[in-house]
């Protein structure tokens, strides 16, 4: 029975994928939305001449060494203070604000501080590692504070300290929400570092953004776009593959 409802919810993924590149097509090819909005095949072609193939790799090799980089340094921080929280009580509310806060402040409003403090090439990834700390944060808070009362309660009585608490019951208990942290994390860290890297960093997908818009080279805004969007689904998707075998370990 559950193996024919994951079947069915991916085939109305994908059935939901096709009406969208349909719709896409049909919009580009009789030019409903304008001059703006090229077919899906223009795009596609656009995006895999083997002419432009440097152009994208440079930058797409920047991207992902941005998203990489502000990926880990944001999931570690996100998760170690998080630990903290769990630890020292006292610390929690101030914890909570403080990250609360800084989630708060646009990306787009921080992004020339970043530049101004950070410099061109560092900015994108601390942006993504700003965008990845609050989502790891959430989720490993939530899936620390997810144990029983009833097992914190047994732990106690069998003299157990708070670090053996936190290693034998509420890591391996919060788990599966690190893990859908980490997954969620994914498109935000993409996110993070395009808009850092449209701020002047040297190469990267965000630059290649901008450059087009200013240009009105259409076909390589959508092609950028759509590289973007893959890098950011590829990820999305390998977590959600990470997911689902946490999740039924843990079940």
């Amino acid at each position: 029975m559950a193996s024919a409802s994951r079947s069915a919810s991916v085939a109305y993924g994908f059935l939901g994928v096709a009406l969208f590149i349909g719709g896409w097509q049909l919009i580009g090819a009789y030019q409903l939305a304008g001059l703006t909005w090229p077919p899906f095949t223009t795009v596609i072609s656009y995006l895999i001449e083997p002419s432009r193939w440097g152009l994208f790799s440079r930058a797409l090799e920047a991207t992902l060494w941005a998203m990489g980089f502000g990926y880990a340094v944001g999931g570690a921080c996100g998760f170690t203070i998080a630990v903290a929280a769990s630890m020292f009580d006292r610390l929690r509310p101030m914890l909570d604000t403080t990250s609360a806060v800084v989630h708060a402040i646009p990306a787009i409003a921080i992004a020339p501080l970043f530049i101004i403090l950070l410099g061109t090439s560092t900015a994108p990834s601390a942006l993504s590692a700003l965008n990845v700390f609050f989502i790891m944060y959430v989720s490993t808070s939530a899936g620390l504070a997810a144990a029983t009362p009833a097992h914190r309660d047994v732990f106690r009585v069998l003299g157990a300290s708070k670090t053996q608490q936190l290693y034998r019951l509420q890591l391996p208990n919060a788990l599966p929400s690190i893990i859908t942290g980490l997954r969620l994390a994914a498109p935000a860290s993409v996110i993070g570092a395009i808009i850092g890297e449209w701020f002047g960093a040297p190469r990267g997908l965000g630059l290649l953004i901008v450059s087009a818009m200013q240009n009105f080279q259409i076909p390589l805004l959508w092609s950028t776009i759509v590289l973007a969007t893959a890098i950011s689904a590829i990820a999305y998707g390998l977590f959600g593959l990470i997911e689902r075998l946490i999740h039924a370990r843990f079940q």
